[in-house]
């Protein structure tokens, strides 16, 4: 699986999930390349609605199928999942 956030880069060093790579929603047009889809792919953001664009972006105009939006962002996830990635 393959984890893409799409924060700032100031929020990914403040906290991310392990294993996650930065690709920035305003550089998502000129990175897409890197996206492999032949993989399962999370979007990730602070609370979903970001990730959700991307998502968007990704499916309309490259036609990616292998995409999936962490409902409710790295926010969730901590509260969640991971209580030792940082809230913010």
């Amino acid at each position: 699986m393959q984890l893409i956030d799409v924060r700032q880069p100031e929020e990914f060093t403040y906290c991310r999930i392990e294993g996650s790579v930065l690709i920035p929603l305003g550089e998502l047009a000129s990175r897409a390349e890197e996206i492999d889809p032949d993989r399962p792919t999370v979007l990730i953001c602070h609370h979903g609605v970001r990730s959700m664009q991307a998502l968007a972006y990704l499916q309309h105009r490259h036609e990616l199928t292998n995409l999936l939006n962490l409902r409710g962002g790295i926010h969730a996830w901590s509260q969640r999942v991971d209580p030792t990635v940082a809230v913010y």
